[in-house]
């Protein structure tokens, strides 16, 4: 078995919207995934905001995978901050939960890692959703800590 990633093309287009609904709905109702949901990911529909990443030069796409058939994916994206330095950005990650732990989340990081690090960045964000204990494990391998919290209240309105 061979595990590892490689660019998306714009004919992985179908493939990554269908991986972006999967990642979504997955979390949308775990702790925090219902704000998250509305506010963090990709507005439906998924395609035209994916197909936008392909022609915008601060963001790359990865498919994730096992022996070449398509099992996850990442998007990462550079954001200027007020100094002017870069910060990386994983805006969308998501792997198969069959193939998971098996190294194709590690491929895709590394090459989040790789591309930030060529544009300089000076650092990378993700998003684990509290309570996602494999997801901020995950990340803490790579050397990821957690910077800030958010705190949420919901309104009842019965």
């Amino acid at each position: 078995m061979m595990e590892g990633c490689r660019p998306a093309a714009p004919d992985d287009l179908p493939l990554l919207e269908e991986f972006a609904e999967l990642a979504v709905a997955e979390q949308a109702d775990n702790r925090g995934g219902w704000v998250w949901s509305r506010r963090e990911t990709r507005i439906p529909p998924f395609r035209a905001s994916l197909e936008t990443a392909f022609h915008n030069p601060d963001e790359q796409l990865w498919v994730g995978q096992i022996d070449d058939v398509p099992v996850g994916y990442a998007v990462a994206g550079v954001e200027l901050l007020r100094t002017g330095e870069l910060l990386g950005r994983i805006t969308d990650m998501w792997v198969q939960p069959e193939a998971r732990q098996v190294g194709v989340g590690e491929a895709l990081v590394a090459n989040v890692i790789e591309w930030c690090t060529e544009r300089g960045c000076v650092g990378i964000d993700s998003m684990a959703l509290p309570g996602n204990r494999a997801t901020k494990n995950f990340f803490e391998t790579f050397g990821f800590k957690a910077r800030l919290l958010t705190v949420y209240r919901p309104l009842d309105s019965d």
